[in-house]
């Protein structure tokens, strides 16, 4: 009886039957259905990056959601025309896409006027992985290219703030996370490294600033930009203020004196571009240059781009205290691959190189451009198989981790004391 009045039913309406569709009305598309994941919006804040897709956040949308540049051909030319240097590969691969006004630091720098970097890192654990190196091995080209001063702050009193930490941990994870980033190789004459518990007391041009930026951001401003309720402690909604103060020169008067028109560039990966509309909102208020910007994508996790990497599962990603032994089983078995069930299968279809994260890796870290283009087109035609080119990756992250911690043997306390305490850098500024 419920076969012939469907039959009857597609006859007067001209199409099947579906249970809780009345005609006239589509379809209620489910949500599990293959446009689902499209639906479903990519979520990006300072302290949460959600996908629910195998590629990874969607960086074309994200730009037109943040309202940044997108990082064109024509820039890059720029910068290695005023360089005098190929570009970073991070550039050539669009690992660092997009940029807010990178094209005035050009034009300052193109007229002998200086301008300084500014990066940071939020010390949450003693564990730093790969992913974390990426800004500093970028700002690392950057001051060697541009030969510039550089100013990194290690927020150790966001992550007290976020996190459940003694203030005496927090700083210890600071100093020991410097360690880890004077390791990738920063000129100690041009860096100053500096722990925001440590340098807020002791600098008074930087708390002034910190306090100029308070009085210019109302509560319902920083509930809007980082999504502060009213349950969050007065540490976190006035927190912003104080990673917005090295974006400004007299913040530290022993490298700039009182000079407040040094322009500042900014790389950091695209989730923090939220404290710094903030601060360029600011800015012009307060008579300072807004900070310029370079943002990178997010690394992806070991398990795939739509895990997430954390200090507290060793086998979401790579860290920087791994043997080559652990690094080969970690990738060997961990790593998520864009291969195909069976050698059969893979031979005839190939590889998807858009989910496999060791491809995404190599993208990051083989500097062979060929290479990496040989690589992809063999993995994507399946004449490369998976354990090839995870092969390829060990191969490559061994000998990067193994002299990273030979580096990191090197530095000394002595050594961090020294970039972290406040004093004059050594720069051609007229």
């Amino acid at each position: 009886m419920l076969l012939s009045l469907k039959m009857s039913y597609k006859a007067a309406m001209g199409e099947d039957y579906k249970a809780d569709c009345p005609p006239g009305n589509p379809a209620p598309t489910s949500n599990h259905g293959p446009d689902a994941a499209e639906a479903e919006e990519d979520f990006v804040d300072p302290w949460t990056v959600q996908t629910s897709s195998a590629k990874g956040i969607d960086y074309d949308k994200l730009i037109v959601r943040f309202g940044s540049s997108k990082i064109d051909k024509e820039l890059i030319n720029r910068i290695e025309r005023a360089t005098g240097q190929r570009p970073h590969r991070f550039l050539r691969r669009g690992i660092f896409f997009s940029h807010r006004d990178m094209n005035q630091v050009l034009d300052a720098y193109e007229n002998k006027k200086p301008f300084y970097l500014y990066t940071g890192r939020g010390p949450s654990s003693e564990a730093m992985h790969v992913g974390h190196l990426i800004p500093f091995i970028f700002t690392k080209w950057l001051q060697d290219v541009f030969n510039v001063p550089l100013v990194i702050q290690m927020t150790d009193d966001e992550k007290y703030l976020w996190k459940d930490l003694t203030l005496d941990q927090a700083y210890g994870y600071a100093v020991e996370n410097a360690k880890d980033i004077i390791a990738c190789g920063f000129d100690i004459n041009k860096t100053f490294i500096f722990s925001d518990l440590d340098y807020m007391g002791m600098s008074s041009g930087f708390y002034k600033n910190v306090v100029k930026i308070q009085k210019h951001v109302t509560f319902n401003q920083v509930k809007g930009i980082f999504g502060f309720t009213d349950s969050d402690s007065i540490g976190k909604i006035s927190f912003p203020a104080i990673q917005a103060a090295p974006s400004f020169s007299n913040s530290f008067p022993q490298i700039f004196q009182d000079r407040t028109d040094i322009q500042c560039l900014i790389p950091c990966a695209i989730d923090q571009d939220p404290y710094f509309r903030m601060t360029r909102d600011v800015a012009p208020r307060i008579g300072y240059p807004k900070p310029a910007l370079l943002h990178s994508t997010f690394f992806p996790a070991l398990q795939g781009a739509q895990t997430k990497m954390s200090a507290s599962d060793p086998n979401s990603s790579i860290f920087l205290t791994d043997t080559a032994k652990q690094i080969k089983t970690k990738v060997n078995k961990h790593a998520f691959s864009g291969g195909r069930d069976t050698i059969e299968e893979h031979r005839q279809f190939g590889g998807n190189c858009d989910v496999d994260v060791s491809f995404m890796y190599l993208t990051f870290f083989l500097e062979d451009d060929d290479k990496l283009e040989q690589i992809r087109k063999d993995y994507t035609s399946g004449a490369m198989l998976t354990g090839e080119l995870k092969k390829v990756l060990i191969e490559v992250l061994q000998p990067l981790i193994a002299e990273h911690q030979a580096r990191r043997k090197e530095v000394t306390d002595e050594i961090a004391k020294e970039f972290m305490t406040p004093r004059e850098l050594s720069f051609d500024f007229q």
